[in-house]
């Protein structure tokens, strides 16, 4: 859970005249980015998530594995257990097709495959219960026209009826076993999964509009911001990269409404006069030049970050 009492620093530390790097401190303590998760939440709209609905599966099983890990800590173990299991799983098959180990060797590596695998699904499962409500509400608020949306988890090991995750895989596991050593590679898992988006059922890969599309990921960001406020009790920091120019005048209406009622939000444009007039006046506005230093304090609301490089 994020800690609402930490105090975040970022300190551009120059390194030349024409080089600088940022540093982070927690409480007076430099830690690593990936280290913020703790002490800050954040939800981040970028121009490259656009992809999420058409893009490659490993784009949105990237997006649920963030998402569940900030949900909970033990998703994120059993996630990188399942890593290493599955590097040393595929590293086996590998040398048992070019005969310098045995299928014998395989058991040791599956029960951790195993184990960690049918974890992940479950949290996979648990997050996609938890998210299907504010995504369909956010959706129906932002583009009540296009019908109702949802997500659906495409696993490549099916559960029979009663059957449970771990068995569902081990099974697959067994019916993949002679072309996994073929191919030196495991065939059935959370790896090989993937996430649909369906718009009254039918899945949008293939079919959406780009306005359909951007509706369905503005909902997914904002059901995103209502999971975390549940789990903390508080907002996230809302980070938003040049979006408003890809939304037509309802969404943006939508959007800067939930902007508003965050306690603060940082907003990226090239042209603050591109940003919706009612974000302008809600907002502080900030100019980043090139070599240019900070001009201002952030506080309260919404900060307008023009980028003039």
């Amino acid at each position: 859970m994020a800690d609402p009492d930490a105090t975040i620093e970022v300190v551009l530390a120059r390194e030349g005249p024409a080089a600088s790097r940022k540093r982070l401190r927690v409480n007076g303590v430099a830690r690593r980015a990936t280290a913020l998760g703790t002490a800050l939440r954040v939800v981040l709209f970028a121009p490259e998530e656009m992809l999420l609905v058409i893009g490659s599966p490993g784009l949105r099983r990237d997006t649920l594995d963030r998402l569940a890990s900030d949900r909970s800590p033990g998703y994120a173990r059993a996630l990188a257990t399942y890593e290493r299991a599955l590097r040393q799983r595929n590293g086996l098959l590998r040398a048992i097709r070019e005969e310098t180990a045995t299928r014998d060797e395989l058991p040791f590596w599956d029960e951790a495959f195993l184990d960690s695998g049918a974890a992940v699904l479950d949290g996979r499962a648990d997050l996609l219960a938890d998210l299907a409500a504010p995504l369909a509400t956010a959706h129906a608020e932002i583009a009540p026209e296009e019908g109702a949306l949802s997500l659906a988890y495409v696993t490549s090991a099916p559960a029979r009826p009663g059957e449970r995750a771990r068995d569902a895989l081990a099974r697959r596991l067994a019916e993949t076993a002679d072309r996994e050593v073929w191919n030196g590679a495991t065939l059935a898992g959370p790896h090989r999964d993937d996430v649909a988006f369906l718009l009254d059922g039918r899945e949008m890969q293939g079919a959406a509009s780009r306005g359909q599309q951007r509706s369905a990921i503005l909902a997914l960001k904002l059901a995103e911001l209502d999971l975390i406020e549940r789990l903390d009790g508080r907002p996230p920091l809302l980070l938003l990269d040049d979006v408003f120019s890809e939304l037509d005048p309802a969404r943006r209406a939508h959007l800067v409404r939930r902007i508003a009622a965050l306690p603060q939000a940082f907003v990226t444009t090239t042209t603050l006069a591109d940003l919706d007039p009612e974000l302008r006046a809600h907002g502080t506005p900030w100019r980043v030049e090139p070599g240019a230093g900070d001009h201002g304090a952030a506080g309260p609301g919404a900060s307008l970050v023009e980028d003039a490089g």
